[in-house]
Protein backbone atom coordinates (compact mmCIF):
# COMPACT_ATOMS: atom_id res chain seq x y z
CA UNK A 1 0.00 0.00 0.00
CA UNK A 2 1.40 2.98 -1.19
CA UNK A 3 2.20 6.29 1.35
CA UNK A 4 -0.35 8.29 -0.36
CA UNK A 5 -3.12 5.66 -0.50
CA UNK A 6 -2.73 5.38 3.42
CA UNK A 7 -2.57 9.10 3.90
CA UNK A 8 -6.21 9.22 1.94
CA UNK A 9 -7.99 5.92 3.71
CA UNK A 10 -6.78 7.83 7.30
CA UNK A 11 -8.41 11.29 6.21
CA UNK A 12 -11.47 9.64 4.96
CA UNK A 13 -11.24 7.12 8.48
CA UNK A 14 -10.96 10.75 10.35
CA UNK A 15 -14.00 12.33 8.38
CA UNK A 16 -16.20 9.21 9.04
CA UNK A 17 -15.35 8.86 12.84
CA UNK A 18 -15.87 12.67 12.84
CA UNK A 19 -19.42 12.42 11.30
CA UNK A 20 -20.13 9.39 13.50
CA UNK A 21 -19.50 10.92 16.34
CA UNK A 22 -21.46 13.90 15.51
CA UNK A 23 -24.58 11.89 14.88
CA UNK A 24 -23.86 10.25 18.18
CA UNK A 25 -24.54 13.43 19.96
CA UNK A 26 -27.09 14.43 17.82
CA UNK A 27 -28.92 11.08 18.67
CA UNK A 28 -28.26 11.67 22.43
CA UNK A 29 -29.22 14.99 22.54
CA UNK A 30 -32.60 13.77 20.84
CA UNK A 31 -32.94 11.17 23.62
CA UNK A 32 -31.98 13.17 25.98
CA UNK A 33 -34.59 16.01 24.48
CA UNK A 34 -37.46 12.67 24.32
CA UNK A 35 -37.16 12.01 27.83
CA UNK A 36 -37.55 15.75 29.64
CA UNK A 37 -34.04 16.37 30.53
CA UNK A 38 -33.87 19.17 28.65
CA UNK A 39 -30.70 21.48 30.00
CA UNK A 40 -28.49 18.17 29.55
CA UNK A 41 -30.26 17.85 25.50
CA UNK A 42 -29.01 21.37 25.52
CA UNK A 43 -25.25 20.76 26.18
CA UNK A 44 -25.01 17.96 23.65
CA UNK A 45 -26.94 20.19 21.09
CA UNK A 46 -24.52 23.14 21.35
CA UNK A 47 -21.48 20.83 21.10
CA UNK A 48 -23.32 19.60 17.67
CA UNK A 49 -20.90 21.12 14.93
CA UNK A 50 -23.51 22.40 12.35
CA UNK A 51 -25.31 24.32 14.76
CA UNK A 52 -27.92 26.26 12.06
CA UNK A 53 -29.21 22.62 12.18
CA UNK A 54 -30.10 22.56 15.91
CA UNK A 55 -30.82 26.21 16.69
CA UNK A 56 -34.90 25.03 16.65
CA UNK A 57 -33.92 21.62 18.98
CA UNK A 58 -31.97 24.43 21.39
CA UNK A 59 -34.85 26.78 21.51
CA UNK A 60 -37.20 24.45 22.18
CA UNK A 61 -35.37 22.55 24.73
CA UNK A 62 -35.07 26.38 26.31
CA UNK A 63 -38.87 26.69 26.11
CA UNK A 64 -39.25 23.45 28.35
CA UNK A 65 -37.30 24.66 31.00
CA UNK A 66 -38.59 28.43 30.80
CA UNK A 67 -36.10 30.21 29.49
CA UNK A 68 -37.65 32.21 26.65
CA UNK A 69 -34.87 34.47 26.72
CA UNK A 70 -32.38 32.09 25.19
CA UNK A 71 -34.93 30.68 23.39
CA UNK A 72 -35.67 33.82 21.61
CA UNK A 73 -31.80 34.30 21.33
CA UNK A 74 -30.97 30.87 19.20
CA UNK A 75 -34.71 31.69 16.85
CA UNK A 76 -33.24 35.46 16.47
CA UNK A 77 -29.84 33.28 15.47
CA UNK A 78 -31.76 30.37 13.67
CA UNK A 79 -33.51 32.81 10.84
CA UNK A 80 -30.28 34.96 10.11
CA UNK A 81 -29.17 31.86 9.09
CA UNK A 82 -31.41 30.22 7.28
CA UNK A 83 -33.73 33.00 6.54
CA UNK A 84 -36.17 30.54 4.45
CA UNK A 85 -36.97 28.24 7.14
CA UNK A 86 -40.42 28.48 7.48
CA UNK A 87 -40.74 25.91 10.78
CA UNK A 88 -38.00 27.93 12.81
CA UNK A 89 -39.62 31.51 11.21
CA UNK A 90 -43.06 30.23 12.92
CA UNK A 91 -41.74 28.53 16.24
CA UNK A 92 -39.79 31.89 16.31
CA UNK A 93 -43.16 33.99 16.02
CA UNK A 94 -45.09 31.92 18.52
CA UNK A 95 -42.88 32.75 20.92
CA UNK A 96 -42.77 36.44 20.41
CA UNK A 97 -46.32 36.28 20.73
CA UNK A 98 -46.14 34.80 23.66
CA UNK A 99 -43.87 36.97 25.74
CA UNK A 100 -46.20 39.92 24.35
CA UNK A 101 -43.40 41.18 21.90
CA UNK A 102 -46.07 41.82 19.27
CA UNK A 103 -44.87 43.99 16.61
CA UNK A 104 -42.09 42.07 16.08
CA UNK A 105 -43.86 38.79 15.95
CA UNK A 106 -46.42 40.42 13.54
CA UNK A 107 -43.49 41.25 11.03
CA UNK A 108 -42.20 37.47 11.13
CA UNK A 109 -45.84 36.25 10.28
CA UNK A 110 -45.66 38.73 7.66
CA UNK A 111 -42.37 37.30 6.49
CA UNK A 112 -44.05 33.76 6.56
CA UNK A 113 -46.95 34.82 4.73
CA UNK A 114 -44.46 36.47 1.97
CA UNK A 115 -42.36 32.62 1.67
CA UNK A 116 -46.03 30.69 1.56
CA UNK A 117 -48.87 32.80 1.18
CA UNK A 118 -51.01 30.04 1.08
CA UNK A 119 -50.91 28.67 4.69
CA UNK A 120 -54.39 29.42 6.56
CA UNK A 121 -52.54 29.27 9.82
CA UNK A 122 -49.75 31.89 8.99
CA UNK A 123 -52.94 34.32 8.34
CA UNK A 124 -54.65 33.11 11.00
CA UNK A 125 -51.97 33.50 14.11
CA UNK A 126 -51.29 37.30 12.01
CA UNK A 127 -55.03 37.99 12.73
CA UNK A 128 -54.44 37.17 16.65
CA UNK A 129 -51.57 39.31 16.87
CA UNK A 130 -53.55 42.38 15.17
CA UNK A 131 -55.91 41.69 17.41
CA UNK A 132 -54.24 41.71 20.40
CA UNK A 133 -52.68 45.47 18.84
CA UNK A 134 -55.86 46.37 18.63
CA UNK A 135 -55.40 46.76 14.63
CA UNK A 136 -58.76 46.36 12.98
CA UNK A 137 -56.96 44.90 9.77
CA UNK A 138 -57.06 41.82 11.83
CA UNK A 139 -60.63 40.76 10.32
CA UNK A 140 -58.87 40.57 7.23
CA UNK A 141 -56.47 38.02 8.09
CA UNK A 142 -59.07 35.79 10.02
CA UNK A 143 -60.97 36.02 6.34
CA UNK A 144 -57.67 35.17 4.81
CA UNK A 145 -57.43 32.01 6.68
CA UNK A 146 -60.98 31.16 6.08
CA UNK A 147 -60.46 31.99 2.43
CA UNK A 148 -57.60 29.30 2.38
CA UNK A 149 -59.85 27.16 4.23
CA UNK A 150 -63.10 27.05 4.90
CA UNK A 151 -63.09 24.59 7.46
CA UNK A 152 -60.95 26.88 9.13
CA UNK A 153 -62.99 26.70 12.81
CA UNK A 154 -60.91 28.76 14.89
CA UNK A 155 -60.74 31.28 12.27
CA UNK A 156 -64.73 31.22 11.39
CA UNK A 157 -64.85 31.68 15.13
CA UNK A 158 -63.24 34.69 14.76
CA UNK A 159 -65.17 35.90 12.32
CA UNK A 160 -68.95 34.81 13.44
CA UNK A 161 -67.81 37.04 16.76
CA UNK A 162 -66.80 40.05 14.93
CA UNK A 163 -69.75 40.07 13.03
CA UNK A 164 -71.59 39.36 16.89
CA UNK A 165 -69.87 42.27 18.13
CA UNK A 166 -70.96 44.79 14.99
CA UNK A 167 -74.74 43.07 15.39
CA UNK A 168 -74.27 41.80 11.82
CA UNK A 169 -76.79 38.85 12.62
CA UNK A 170 -77.28 37.01 9.19
CA UNK A 171 -73.81 37.48 8.80
CA UNK A 172 -73.18 35.40 12.52
CA UNK A 173 -75.60 32.83 11.26
CA UNK A 174 -73.70 32.24 8.26
CA UNK A 175 -70.24 31.71 9.45
CA UNK A 176 -71.56 29.37 12.58
CA UNK A 177 -73.14 27.41 10.46
CA UNK A 178 -70.87 26.41 8.16
CA UNK A 179 -68.66 26.12 10.89
CA UNK A 180 -71.10 23.46 12.16
CA UNK A 181 -71.30 21.61 9.11
CA UNK A 182 -68.15 20.02 9.81
CA UNK A 183 -67.75 20.28 13.20
CA UNK A 184 -71.37 19.69 14.57
CA UNK A 185 -69.99 20.18 18.59
CA UNK A 186 -68.12 23.37 18.69
CA UNK A 187 -68.49 24.68 22.41
CA UNK A 188 -67.50 28.21 21.05
CA UNK A 189 -69.91 28.49 17.59
CA UNK A 190 -72.73 26.77 19.36
CA UNK A 191 -72.18 29.75 22.38
CA UNK A 192 -71.92 32.44 19.25
CA UNK A 193 -75.32 30.69 17.96
CA UNK A 194 -77.15 30.95 20.90
CA UNK A 195 -76.35 34.25 21.75
CA UNK A 196 -76.96 35.49 18.17
CA UNK A 197 -80.59 34.42 18.50
CA UNK A 198 -80.46 36.10 21.89
CA UNK A 199 -79.60 39.13 20.89
CA UNK A 200 -82.35 39.11 17.83
CA UNK A 201 -84.82 38.51 20.88
CA UNK A 202 -85.65 35.27 19.64
CA UNK A 203 -85.62 33.57 22.69
CA UNK A 204 -87.50 30.49 22.02
CA UNK A 205 -84.37 29.56 19.23
CA UNK A 206 -81.74 31.09 21.88
CA UNK A 207 -82.98 28.67 24.68
CA UNK A 208 -82.82 25.35 22.41
CA UNK A 209 -78.79 26.38 21.91
CA UNK A 210 -78.07 27.13 25.38
CA UNK A 211 -79.60 23.96 26.23
CA UNK A 212 -77.39 22.15 23.60
CA UNK A 213 -74.35 24.15 25.36
CA UNK A 214 -75.53 22.04 28.42
CA UNK A 215 -76.21 18.95 26.87
CA UNK A 216 -72.40 19.08 26.09
CA UNK A 217 -71.28 20.05 29.33
CA UNK A 218 -70.90 22.72 29.52
CA UNK A 219 -71.90 25.20 32.60
CA UNK A 220 -71.45 29.09 33.66
CA UNK A 221 -72.88 31.91 34.97
CA UNK A 222 -73.30 33.48 31.83
CA UNK A 223 -74.73 29.96 30.18
CA UNK A 224 -77.29 30.21 33.06
CA UNK A 225 -78.33 33.41 33.38
CA UNK A 226 -79.19 33.57 29.86
CA UNK A 227 -81.01 30.92 29.65
CA UNK A 228 -82.92 31.96 32.47
CA UNK A 229 -83.98 34.82 30.87
CA UNK A 230 -84.45 32.97 27.91
CA UNK A 231 -87.71 30.96 29.80
CA UNK A 232 -88.82 34.29 31.65
CA UNK A 233 -89.54 35.45 28.08
CA UNK A 234 -90.73 32.48 26.86
CA UNK A 235 -93.46 32.44 29.99
CA UNK A 236 -91.40 29.02 31.40
CA UNK A 237 -91.09 30.92 34.88
CA UNK A 238 -90.79 27.30 37.35
CA UNK A 239 -87.59 26.97 34.49
CA UNK A 240 -86.26 30.69 34.82
CA UNK A 241 -86.23 30.11 38.54
CA UNK A 242 -84.26 27.24 38.31
CA UNK A 243 -81.99 28.50 36.26
CA UNK A 244 -81.27 31.54 38.01
CA UNK A 245 -80.36 29.07 41.09
CA UNK A 246 -77.76 27.86 38.82
CA UNK A 247 -76.26 30.66 39.06
CA UNK A 248 -76.40 31.17 42.58
CA UNK A 249 -74.31 28.07 42.79
CA UNK A 250 -71.28 30.04 41.17
CA UNK A 251 -72.40 33.50 43.14
CA UNK A 252 -74.36 33.12 46.28
CA UNK A 253 -73.96 36.30 47.10
CA UNK A 254 -75.32 37.76 43.57
CA UNK A 255 -77.42 39.61 44.97
CA UNK A 256 -79.36 40.36 41.47
CA UNK A 257 -80.15 37.29 40.65
CA UNK A 258 -81.75 36.80 44.58
CA UNK A 259 -84.15 39.62 43.94
CA UNK A 260 -84.81 38.17 40.59
CA UNK A 261 -85.94 35.16 41.89
CA UNK A 262 -88.23 36.45 44.10
CA UNK A 263 -90.01 38.41 41.85
CA UNK A 264 -90.33 35.52 39.40
CA UNK A 265 -91.92 33.36 42.60
CA UNK A 266 -93.91 36.50 42.85
CA UNK A 267 -94.79 35.95 39.95
CA UNK A 268 -96.27 32.74 40.30
CA UNK A 269 -98.08 34.04 43.74
CA UNK A 270 -95.74 31.90 45.48
CA UNK A 271 -95.41 34.62 48.12
CA UNK A 272 -93.44 33.19 50.90
CA UNK A 273 -90.56 32.28 48.38
CA UNK A 274 -90.72 35.32 47.17
CA UNK A 275 -90.22 37.14 50.29
CA UNK A 276 -87.51 34.83 51.21
CA UNK A 277 -85.16 36.23 47.76
CA UNK A 278 -86.16 39.83 48.58
CA UNK A 279 -85.54 39.81 52.07
CA UNK A 280 -81.76 37.84 51.01
CA UNK A 281 -81.12 40.36 48.53
CA UNK A 282 -81.77 43.37 50.53
CA UNK A 283 -79.30 42.13 53.52
CA UNK A 284 -76.60 41.61 50.53
CA UNK A 285 -76.89 45.30 48.60
CA UNK A 286 -76.25 48.92 50.26
CA UNK A 287 -77.53 50.32 47.02
CA UNK A 288 -80.50 52.88 47.35
CA UNK A 289 -83.07 50.50 47.45
CA UNK A 290 -86.51 52.24 47.29
CA UNK A 291 -87.84 50.03 44.37
CA UNK A 292 -86.41 46.51 45.80
CA UNK A 293 -88.63 47.50 49.23
CA UNK A 294 -91.52 48.78 47.44
CA UNK A 295 -91.33 45.32 45.96
CA UNK A 296 -91.05 43.67 49.46
CA UNK A 297 -93.98 45.57 50.58
CA UNK A 298 -96.14 44.81 47.96
CA UNK A 299 -96.14 40.58 48.46
CA UNK A 300 -95.97 41.29 51.73
CA UNK A 301 -99.22 42.88 51.51
CA UNK A 302 -100.42 39.82 49.14
CA UNK A 303 -99.80 37.71 52.52
CA UNK A 304 -101.64 40.74 54.43
CA UNK A 305 -98.45 41.10 56.33
CA UNK A 306 -99.45 44.71 56.71
CA UNK A 307 -96.98 45.51 59.59
CA UNK A 308 -93.84 43.85 57.86
CA UNK A 309 -95.15 45.95 55.19
CA UNK A 310 -95.29 49.25 56.44
CA UNK A 311 -92.11 48.39 58.03
CA UNK A 312 -90.36 48.05 54.37
CA UNK A 313 -92.21 51.25 53.15
CA UNK A 314 -90.68 53.34 55.43
CA UNK A 315 -87.69 52.32 54.18
CA UNK A 316 -88.23 52.74 50.82
CA UNK A 317 -88.93 56.16 51.93
CA UNK A 318 -85.85 57.13 53.79
CA UNK A 319 -83.89 55.71 50.56
CA UNK A 320 -85.70 58.09 48.54
CA UNK A 321 -88.17 60.46 50.35
CA UNK A 322 -89.31 62.24 46.85
CA UNK A 323 -91.26 59.63 45.40
CA UNK A 324 -95.14 60.32 46.48
CA UNK A 325 -96.08 56.89 44.61
CA UNK A 326 -93.71 55.31 47.62
CA UNK A 327 -96.01 57.56 50.51
CA UNK A 328 -99.36 56.39 48.53
CA UNK A 329 -98.54 53.22 48.94
CA UNK A 330 -97.57 53.39 52.87
CA UNK A 331 -100.46 55.40 52.66
CA UNK A 332 -103.29 52.84 52.00
CA UNK A 333 -100.31 49.77 53.53
CA UNK A 334 -102.03 51.47 56.77
CA UNK A 335 -105.64 52.08 55.58
CA UNK A 336 -105.50 48.48 55.23
CA UNK A 337 -104.10 47.36 58.85
CA UNK A 338 -105.25 50.21 61.07
CA UNK A 339 -108.97 50.03 62.40
CA UNK A 340 -109.62 53.37 63.71
CA UNK A 341 -111.21 55.47 61.63
CA UNK A 342 -110.55 58.62 62.75
CA UNK A 343 -106.99 57.64 62.63
CA UNK A 344 -107.12 56.90 59.21
CA UNK A 345 -109.26 60.37 58.42
CA UNK A 346 -106.46 62.03 59.89
CA UNK A 347 -103.87 59.87 58.07
CA UNK A 348 -105.35 60.60 54.76
CA UNK A 349 -106.32 64.56 55.28
CA UNK A 350 -102.33 65.21 56.21
CA UNK A 351 -101.62 62.96 53.27
CA UNK A 352 -103.52 65.74 51.16
CA UNK A 353 -101.82 68.85 52.60
CA UNK A 354 -98.66 67.34 51.90
CA UNK A 355 -99.39 66.24 48.79
CA UNK A 356 -102.02 68.22 46.99
CA UNK A 357 -102.13 67.51 43.59
CA UNK A 358 -100.99 64.22 41.54
CA UNK A 359 -102.60 60.43 40.32
CA UNK A 360 -103.90 59.98 43.90
CA UNK A 361 -106.53 63.16 44.61
CA UNK A 362 -109.03 61.84 42.97
CA UNK A 363 -108.81 58.02 45.27
CA UNK A 364 -108.26 60.42 48.38
CA UNK A 365 -111.19 62.45 48.69
CA UNK A 366 -113.26 59.17 47.05
CA UNK A 367 -111.56 57.22 50.38
CA UNK A 368 -112.12 60.18 52.86
CA UNK A 369 -115.83 60.79 51.69
CA UNK A 370 -116.25 56.79 52.16
CA UNK A 371 -114.56 56.59 55.68
CA UNK A 372 -116.74 59.68 56.70
CA UNK A 373 -119.59 57.76 55.67
CA UNK A 374 -118.95 54.42 57.50
CA UNK A 375 -118.32 56.71 60.51
CA UNK A 376 -121.22 58.46 60.23
CA UNK A 377 -123.07 55.01 59.95
CA UNK A 378 -121.32 53.36 63.08
CA UNK A 379 -122.12 56.40 64.96
CA UNK A 380 -126.06 56.22 64.06
CA UNK A 381 -125.99 52.46 65.04
CA UNK A 382 -124.87 53.38 68.35
CA UNK A 383 -127.36 55.94 68.70
CA UNK A 384 -130.10 53.26 67.83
Amino acid sequence: MSQKYLSQLIVILMILFKTEAQTSILDKADSLYANGNYSKAIEHYKAYKNQSKVYNKIAKAYIAIGNYDEALKHYDAGTLELPNDAIIKYNYAKLLAKTKKLEKASKVFNDLIYIDHKNPNYHYELGLILERLKDSTAITSFHSAYDLDSMHQKAIYKIAKYYLQKRRYQLVGKYVDEGLKTYANNIKLISLKAQNYYWQQDYKKAAVWFEELIKLGESSEFIHEKLSLCYYENYEIRKAIEQRKRVLKYNPNDATSLYVIGTYYDELNDFINAEKYIKEFLVLTDLPLNTEYSKLATILNRQKKYEESIKMLKKAIKEAPDIVGTHFFLLITKDAYYADLDAKLVMYNNFKKKFPSGFHIEYIDKRISELKQEKFMKEGGKGN
